[in-house]
């Protein structure tokens, strides 16, 4: 038997009102989902415990099986690991992302526009990294690239302070979410001396591009230790995803990491690359699980683009999960799928939400009473619930 979990991100969403009152999911045209739905177990799964924030890193770690209240350390530490920062035990690790910033005036009256850059290319974002670090490098703190809009500051012998997260503020006035220590905050302030004039953030602007035009600290943290999910599920794994956040976890459990040509993150994504690469692990290499996330639902959330949002759903539908399942079955090779996103990011909110997702589990040797659409609403109505989200995937793999 094959195990894949197929996480689409920020796929769940809330009634809007220009769909006729239908969330993205129920909305998006996904016949293949809705195919294999009515023959799968559906239900619901809380992927945040209560009182923690609604991120994808506390979900992520819940979807793969660990409780995020006994690993989770803070989200930059995991994006550390894949990109092979060095992180000793006294050391914090950072998220720092290029934003782009709008107003006039002192830096405490702008407020953030796009919380990625207009989805920066990492080639773009690495230009403009070594003219922050040229021009804020001191003792203790050290900067590293990541992808996109993604990078790192780590400082040694740091404290972990409260940052907010820049995709919960759009559109507010950043004078009240800055941080409190000193050194971060002039390195925001400085930091968008800096960039405002960079000649790559003029041309960005004259081809209509979102200018990087700031740094922004958040998801502050200390080196994790998490178990091998070999260990942990007796399943030799590997993770696809173009998210270091995603690639740190995998790293940090053992798992293995397969980098897909063309995945960016964005809404124009490999995906069709992904879903070659799970089947050529499984069948090809030996694997017993493959976990494929795709970004692209969330980043559409993010930015409050419905039609943009829907669209990556059937593209996970399309170009996913139905190669996936047409070279599995002509394989003639056993296997169990789920398929949910991490957390709800609605449109509206532009913004993760705590509230519980639905999950669907097809089992290709075996067939369940299922729903007649893959949805929140009739995932709800099966009466099917994990409190508990981190317990979803010992069920899954029959543990």
């Amino acid at each position: 038997m094959k195990y894949i979990v197929l996480l689409s991100d920020g796929m769940a969403g809330e009634p809007i009102e220009e769909l006729g009152n239908k969330t993205t999911m129920e909305a998006a045209h996904k016949p293949n989902m809705d195919r294999l739905c009515k023959v799968s177990q559906v239900g619901m799964a809380r992927t945040v415990p209560e009182g923690m924030a609604p991120g994808s890193d506390t979900a992520n770690l819940a979807v793969l099986g660990y409780n995020p209240r006994k690993y989770y350390t803070g989200r930059s530490p995991l994006e550390a690991l894949s990109i092979g920062a060095k992180l000793e035990d006294a050391d914090v690790s950072l998220r720092m992302n290029f934003v782009t910033l709008r107003g006039e005036g002192p830096y405490e009256k702008k407020i953030i526009l796009d919380h990625s850059a207009g989805e920066i290319s990492t080639q773009d974002a690495e230009v403009l990294l070594k003219a922050v670090i040229d021009n804020l490098k001191r003792d203790g703190y050290e900067f590293y690239l990541g992808t996109s809009y993604r990078h790192l500051l780590v400082i040694k012998n740091g404290e972990v302070v409260e940052l907010m997260p820049p995709h919960d503020i759009l559109s507010k006035e950043i004078g009240n979410y800055l941080p409190k220590d000193e050194i971060l905050r002039e390195m925001m302030v400085k930091s968008n001396e800096i960039l405002e004039g960079h000649p790559l953030n003029q041309k960005r602007k004259e081809e209509g591009k979102n200018p990087a035009n700031s740094i922004w600290f958040w998801g502050a943290g200390t080196r994790p230790a998490l178990s091998s999910f070999e260990e942990e599920y007796k399943r030799k794994g590997v993770m696809i995803s173009a998210v270091d956040l995603l690639k740190g976890i995998a790293t940090g459990a053992s798992m293995k990491v397969i980098e897909v040509e063309g995945a960016n993150g964005g809404l124009h994504t490999n995906y069709e690359g992904k879903a070659k690469a799970a089947f050529g692990a499984l069948v090809d290499e030996g694997y017993d699980f493959a976990y494929i996330h795709v970004e692209a639902p969330d980043e559409m959330g993010h930015q409050g683009l419905i039609k943009e949002k829907i669209e990556a759903i059937e593209n996970i539908d399309g170009k996913v999960l139905k190669p996936l399942v047409e070279l599995l079955d002509c394989e003639k090779v056993d296997y169990k799928i789920m398929i949910l996103p991490d957390h709800p990011t609605p449109t509206h909110l532009r913004t993760h939400t705590s509230n519980p997702v639905p999950f669907m589990i097809y089992d290709s040797t075996k067939e369940e009473k299922g729903v007649e659409g893959f949805n929140e609403k009739m995932a709800k109505d099966t009466g099917i619930f994990f409190d508990e989200g981190y317990q979803l995937m010992g069920h899954f793999l029959d543990k």
